[in-house]
């Protein structure tokens, strides 16, 4: 079974985590029938962080997990931070495809994305 993790950065306001929740819950709809599971994770701050989202995915039975990072830019939370914990996740599952997807902001459609929002 296929699966995706958001992930998101986390925040100490319990509004900016609900949204990501949602935001995972429309990506669950709209993925159907592509993806069996789609969970959410923060990288701190907030609950369910990275490993327990990846945990939350095998245990619903996925037999991949792609991490799709919630980020505009390639800080050190997408260069280094999620890696290493995709990485330990991945070392404890070796038999696990646990991959991590290009983040946000390398997008192609980004650039229209922020013209509609100016509009």
């Amino acid at each position: 079974m296929k699966s995706l993790l958001l992930v998101a950065h986390g925040s100490r306001r319990a509004e900016s985590n609900i949204e990501i929740a949602t935001l995972a819950a429309r990506l669950a709809d709209k993925a159907s029938g592509e993806y069996d599971i789609v969970e959410h994770a923060f990288l701190e701050l907030a609950d369910p962080l990275i490993p327990d989202g990846i945990e939350r995915c095998i245990a619903k039975g996925a037999t991949s997990v792609q991490v799709i990072p919630y980020f505009l830019a390639r800080g050190t939370h997408v260069a280094d931070d999620i890696p290493e914990q995709v990485a330990i996740k991945q070392a404890e599952y070796p038999d696990m495809d646990i991959r991590i997807t290009r983040y946000l902001g390398t997008s192609d459609e980004m650039v229209d994305v922020l013209l509609t929002l100016a509009r």
